[in-house]
């Protein structure tokens, strides 16, 4: 959604729909805008400037205030605005600003997306689902999922979930749309799907990496697979893919630890599949040559038929709803039972607040030397009722 303006170049004002925030913006391609991305654009004289995120100025005295996606910051001031989608695919010579975008080359399809911080709101969430599946309905063998730099994703949106009327409500929407994507990434036996780490993932945006086939990650981007410092338990069907990658074991260490991950030591322990040494730019180009590669290898038809054999033996062993039940039992308990810390920790999160003392995860004297054995991801779905696949 857009509200343009012509303001002089270099100097778009502070002051939008009368009130005055603060910005976050990027540059847009040249050519015409397309109004959707949850951002605004301010026309200049050689183009624009995109601003998809906007904290309102807090008033002297008043309560602070936190960065939103530009539409919601200013949604009291667009009705009768409209809502226009942006294509997934550009015609030949259009360039405009996209978080989500679909390509080919030859049988590889690249579905990139660009979610500012790497936060994933509902709505991201479920328009890249609906990207996922017209991939999936296209003639390509390979869907390379990344986007081209920064972040790769990051999980739940917590600003958005923060402004919301109710937000224990508004978590419980946008993590189940963050299960729907990795459940329809998870299940595809009819491609092979590449999770391509330009930039840093944690939480549940590396959860959602690994639901693909296989994890790519560049050398410079840092890893944080756990979310227990913000007080959940997390879902994405971590408890299967994440044991399913590196062991019961290691899984409980990664998720109890609450430590960076580097790409080299997340392929020594199989979180991820290859680490390639590059800056952004000639990642993507070493990201397009692997992929080319796989959707040409005599190995590709076995490799298919792998992963269906797998899921069907996981689930007679496991069904995968189980996992998911399972995950989203714990954080039902963490979003919305007033003796759970995460309403506390999102709130100091958002709101950007200073921690009195060093956190307990990286004071070595004051943590525990071992997880305790509820921690461990089997028990967990075991309490839960389900009986793991590992």
């Amino acid at each position: 959604m857009t509200v343009a303006s012509a303001v002089p170049a270099g100097r778009p004002p502070d002051r939008l729909a009368g009130r005055s925030h603060r910005r976050g913006a990027g540059q847009a391609p040249r050519g015409r805008l397309q109004p959707r991305c949850a951002g605004r654009d301010r026309a200049t004289s050689d183009g624009a400037v995109w601003i998809p995120q906007l904290r309102r100025r807090p008033a002297p005295g008043g309560p602070g205030t936190f960065k939103l996606p530009a539409t919601l910051a200013l949604r009291e001031s667009l009705d009768g605005v409209p809502e226009i989608p942006a294509p997934l695919t550009l015609p030949p010579g259009r360039r405009t600003y996209r978080q989500i975008s679909y390509r080919e080359s030859g049988t590889v399809g690249y579905l990139e997306f660009a979610f500012p911080g790497g936060a994933m709101s509902t709505d991201q969430c479920r328009r890249l689902l609906a990207a996922y599946r017209h991939a999936q309905t296209r003639p390509v063998k390979v869907i390379v999922l990344g986007g081209p730099r920064d972040f790769f994703a990051n999980g739940i949106h917590l600003n958005v979930i923060q402004a919301a009327d109710d937000p224990g409500a508004e978590s419980w929407r946008n993590i189940n749309a963050m299960d729907d994507l990795v459940q329809v990434i998870l299940t595809n036996t009819g491609q092979l799907t590449v999770a391509a780490l330009a930039g840093n993932a944690a939480a549940g945006g590396l959860m959602l990496a690994l639901a693909a086939d296989q994890v790519w990650c560049r050398a410079g981007a840092v890893l944080n697979p756990h979310y227990r410092l913000m007080g959940l338990h997390g879902s994405e069907y971590w408890t299967y893919t994440l044991p399913r990658r590196v062991g019961a074991d290691e899984a409980t260490r990664l998720t109890q630890a609450c430590l960076p991950v580097t790409p080299v030591s997340a392929l020594r322990s199989g979180l991820v599949d290859r680490v390639i040494a590059e800056d952004a730019a000639g990642f993507r180009v070493q990201v397009a040559a692997l992929a080319q590669r796989l959707a040409r290898s005599p190995d590709y038809p076995a490799l298919l038929s792998a992963k269906a054999r797998q899921l069907a033996a996981a689930g007679r062993q496991c069904p995968l709803d189980a996992y998911r039940a399972a995950e989203l039992a714990i954080m039902n308990r963490n979003f919305s039972d007033p003796g759970e810390p995460y309403a506390r920790l999102r709130r100091a999160f958002v709101y950007k607040e200073k921690p009195s003392r060093t956190p307990l995860h990286l004071a070595r004297h004051r943590t525990q030397p071992h997880p305790p054995e509820s921690a461990r991801p089997g028990r967990q779905l075991a309490l839960a009722g389900a009986t793991p696949a590992i």
